[in-house]
Parts: structure tokens; C-alpha cells; sequence
């Protein structure tokens, strides 16, 4: 009971910790808004206006990420998992990452439902963990090559290079350290070699995975890219996909739940630094967050109850 005990406490003063870096956000993210309210109001009735078809084509894209998750989601577990069922958590994954802070609710959803498939805790977060991988090593590959094709969009200040290569290099000793002297995370680096090689041992489970990754990734973008065209904005295409791949991947750092008021900011500076009009930069970033994660919402969450209640999660 007392081992117990002291295993909760850390996890509970985490979990308050990031709720309260949440709510510190979405305060500073509330005063932002209200601070330039007359751009976000200029903005919205722009979006009123904006070109029907390329916000049809938005939201068809956004529907077709759904189907990429869970491509990507298949592709990092060797067994079989059922399509329709997949695709659905997969939907309801994405409502939940928009409630719970730092895309926990994703996170949580599908490792809930690959244990209701049949897969082991361990293989479960195993095969969460290899998908969030491959995600992010998709984003760092599409920021370098859309930042060659566009050179001195994405502005790195003197000295960071050398220190993001620092705690890099450092991070990675202290995962080698901890593997040598605690069996713990050896034996968990272990089980996740092992399964990184039990998917890449299936080609197109592996073509699955990365595939699915880059779709995902391209697809958000589109959507944004969409809306952008909806509303005018003055930016070429694969501008406002290396700016949508940077603000993202700089708000994924903020544990608020869907990147709330962080990728939103995040996303209207970049667009505005790049060259368009306040009000236009507005008005895509509303739109964009429209079809992602407000339309969505509410049937993502339904369907979450219907799988809970049928426990398939």
C-alpha cells in the first residue's frame, strides 16, 4: 500500500502540474485574443465570405486524416486490428486529445483500444509509442525539406543550433546510462527494439506506418492550405505548409489540450511574419481550427461514448 502510495504522488503532481501550465496558457491565449479582438471579428467575417469549394476540399482533407491515423496505427502493430472499429477510435482519439492537455487523450484512447484488441499493456504502449515516433521523425524530414525549398522562412537564432545539439547529445547519454543500470528501462528499451523490428520485418506493415505518418502530416497541412486559398491569403502553398509543420511542432511543447490557444497563436504569428495581412492570418487560422477540431468535436465525443459503452475502448 505505501509503494503504492508513493507511485500516485508523482503521477498526481504531474498531472497537476501540467493542468496548471493549461490554464496558464489558455489565460495568456484569452488576453491575447481579447487584446486584438478587432483582427480576430475581421477575420471571422472574412471566413463568412470565403470560397465554399476550397473549404469543402478542407474538410473533406480533415476527413481523410482520420483514415491516415489509423493506417499509421495498423502499421505499428504485426497483428490485424479491425478496420471499421480502428477508424472510429481513431475519430474519437481526435476529440479526446481536443479535452485532455498534451494529446494524452489520443494517446489514451488507442492504447485502451489495442488492449480491448487483444495486445498486452506493454505491446499496447509499445506500439503507441513506435506510431508518436515515426510521427515526429515524418515532421522533422518534411520541416528540412520544405525549409531547403524555402529558404529563410524558418529563422533559427545564433547559438541555438549548437544547444538544441547539446541537450540533444545529452539525452540521448542519459537513455543509454539508464538503460545500463536500471533492468527496468532496459528491459523496456528492449521490448520497443523488438517491436520496431517486428513491424519493419513486414514491409507493408512498415509502409503502413511511415505511410500513413507522412499522409497525416501532409494532410493537416492541406486542410490549412485549403482555407488559406478559401480566404485569399497571399502565400504560396508550400509556404503555408512549412508554416503549419513549425507552429505545430513549436506548440506541441505547450501541454494544452489540442494545441489550444498555443497553435493558434503560434500559427497566426507565423502566417503574419510571413508576409499576409493580420486579418487574412486570422481568418485561416479560424478556419483551419474550424473544420480540425470544432466541427469534429461533438461527434468525436459521441462516438467515444458508443465505443466505451460497447467496450471496444
Amino acid at each position: 500500500m505505501t509503494t503504492e502510495r508513493v507511485a500516485v504522488a508523482p503521477t498526481r503532481k504531474r498531472a497537476y502540474g501540467h493542468t496548471a501550465l493549461s490554464l496558464a496558457v489558455l489565460v495568456a491565449a484569452v488576453c491575447l485574443a481579447r487584446r486584438h479582438w478587432p483582427v480576430l471579428e475581421s477575420g471571422a467575417l472574412r471566413l463568412a465570405v470565403a470560397d465554399q469549394g476550397w473549404l469543402l476540399f478542407g474538410a473533406a482533407a480533415t476527413g481523410a486524416t482520420w483514415l491516415c491515423a489509423a493506417l499509421a496505427q495498423q502499421g505499428a502493430v504485426p497483428r490485424r486490428l479491425p478496420p471499421g472499429r480502428l477508424v472510429a477510435a481513431q475519430f474519437a482519439a481526435s476529440a479526446a486529445n481536443h479535452v485532455l492537455p498534451a494529446g494524452l487523450g489520443a494517446g489514451l484512447v488507442n492504447l485502451r483500444f489495442l488492449m480491448r484488441c487483444g495486445l498486452p499493456a506493454g505491446r499496447a504502449v509499445t506500439a503507441v509509442a513506435v506510431r508518436s515516433t515515426a510521427g515526429g521523425i515524418v515532421r522533422v524530414v518534411l520541416i528540412a525539406v520544405l525549409a531547403t525549398a524555402c529558404p529563410g522562412v524558418l529563422r533559427i537564432p545564433d547559438g541555438w543550433a549548437a544547444g538544441v545539439a547539446v541537450l540533444g547529445a545529452a539525452g540521448c547519454a542519459l537513455v543509454l546510462l539508464g538503460g545500463r543500470r536500471w533492468p527496468r528501462c532496459r528491459q523496456a528499451l528492449a521490448s520497443v527494439a523488438a517491436d520496431i523490428r517486428a513491424v519493419h520485418a513486414r514491409p507493408h506493415r512498415a509502409a503502413a506506418l511511415w505511410g500513413g505518418s507522412l499522409a497525416f502530416a501532409l494532410l493537416h497541412a492541406l486542410v490549412l492550405i485549403a482555407v488559406a486559398q478559401a480566404v485569399a491569403l497571399p502565400l504560396a502553398p508550400g509556404l503555408v505548409a512549412l508554416l503549419y509543420l513549425g507552429a505545430s511542432s513549436a506548440a506541441a511543447l505547450l501541454p494544452t489540450p489540442g494545441g489550444l490557444g498555443s497553435l493558434d497563436a503560434a500559427l497566426g504569428l507565423a502566417l503574419a511574419a510571413a508576409g499576409a495581412p493580420a486579418a487574412a492570418a486570422a481568418s485561416a487560422v479560424l478556419g483551419y481550427r474550424l473544420l480540425t477540431v470544432w466541427i469534429p468535436l461533438v461527434p468525436g465525443l459521441l462516438v467515444l461514448g458508443i465505443l466505451v459503452r460497447r467496450e471496444a475502448l
